[in-house]
């Protein structure tokens, strides 16, 4: 295990950037997940790491270790990729035998570690079938017990569950996340998943046009964005995001006011008369006489109408106009709205956000 250090870490194809000056510690023994949307630059960042791709600019170090330039077998790194990438001609046991073979480890040792990470694998019933006798779940635990057996420094992890079924993803989460704690093994987790990001992750670090955005624990990058785009990135349904204007007491909308204290408009002062985009999350709301308002410290309203309503079971999402924008309001349970009804939505003063229209960092 060792702490993993990118500074100022580039990578260029020809004229495109796909990596930018990327500085990132990651933890001797940290869950870390790179998340971010396709092309952003996360699968080319664990490639570098893993020494599958030269940095255009940049070192890469484990520990006090500079391996920019070491070859993949010279870093005692082991990769898991989202196609299983297991060889359908070797038995399971030969599967996950196989990278302590080519270190010609002696043949004991070999048994007695495979027989280890199968058991943590909870596959060790499986040892003596083919891949093509398995399903996609246990070739998965068979691809990340081939990673594990060589008791790697660094664990890189590509999408690993992508090509699961949804409810196989969901057990299979929490079984990664509770092998990792248990091997104390420093992990790098690619994913564009942010429910994986937010269930599995130690730190969460967001991706766009390859560049880092924010780092922090789940629960910071969720509560606390610096920019319009994590904001939206993270979170099911996403923040709402509404175009206002600055006033002396209020923001105004397109035929709405929003009320805040006189605190959070004093942060605003320096934006008087301009427009700045105003965030809230669907969770942080309730339609009045519907939920609880007991978390809210402080609040402030805005009349609507119920434009749909999404029964979800567990939640109910309802769409409101307020007047020329459509919001999101996320409340538990199974809520019978009729559509067209008036309603006054509450907000939770302490939740909301507000980003710089031009820059889309945030401001409060």
């Amino acid at each position: 295990m060792v702490e993993v250090r990118l500074e100022n870490l580039t990578k260029k194809f020809g004229d495109f950037t796909a990596v930018n000056k990327l500085n990132l510690t990651i933890k001797d023994g940290e869950f870390l997940v790179l998340l971010g949307p396709s092309g952003c630059g996360k699968t080319t960042t664990l490639r570098m790491i893993a020494g599958l791709e030269e940095p255009t600019e940049g070192k890469i170090y484990f520990g006090d270790r500079d391996v920019t330039y070491l070859p993949p077998k010279d870093r005692n790194i082991s990769m898991v990729f989202q196609s299983y990438a297991v060889w359908p001609h070797m038995t399971v046991y030969d599967n996950i035998a196989f990278p302590l073979k080519i270190k010609k480890v002696p043949k004991e040792e070999i048994d007695k570690k495979v027989r280890w990470a199968a058991e943590l694998l909870q596959i060790e019933n499986l040892l003596d079938r083919y891949p093509a006798q398995l399903s996609g779940g246990q070739r998965q635990r068979v691809a990340v017990a081939r990673a594990i057996v060589v008791e790697p420094d660094v664990l890189l992890m590509d999408e690993p569950l992508s090509n699961l079924d949804a409810k196989l993803r969901v057990a299979m989460r929490a079984e990664i996340k509770k092998l990792q704690q248990r091997l104390k093994v420093t992990t790098i987790y690619v994913t564009h998943d942010q429910v994986e990001a937010m269930t599995m992750g130690d730190r969460i670090a967001v991706m766009n046009q390859g560049k880092l955005l924010q780092v922090g624990p789940p629960t910071e990058v969720y509560l606390n964005p610096k920019s319009v785009f994590v904001a939206t990135f993270i979170g099911a349904p996403e923040m709402n995001i509404l175009e206002v204007s600055v006033r002396e007491n209020h923001l105004e909308g397109r035929g709405f006011k929003i009320e805040l204290p006189q605190d959070i408009m004093d942060l605003l002062k320096d934006y008087m008369g301009k427009d700045v985009l105003f965030g809230i999350r669907p969770e942080h709301m309730i339609i009045e006489g519907i939920g609880e308002m007991a978390h809210m410290k402080r609040t402030t309203k805005v009349k609507g109408r119920v434009d749909f309503v999404e029964a979800l079971g567990t939640d109910t999402i309802v769409h409101v106009v307020i007047g020329d924008e459509l919001i999101k309001v996320k409340l538990p349970g199974h809520i019978p709205l009729e559509v067209g009804k008036e309603v006054n939505v509450v907000m939770d003063v302490d939740r909301i956000h507000i980003f710089d229209k031009s820059t889309e960092e945030a401001i409060v």
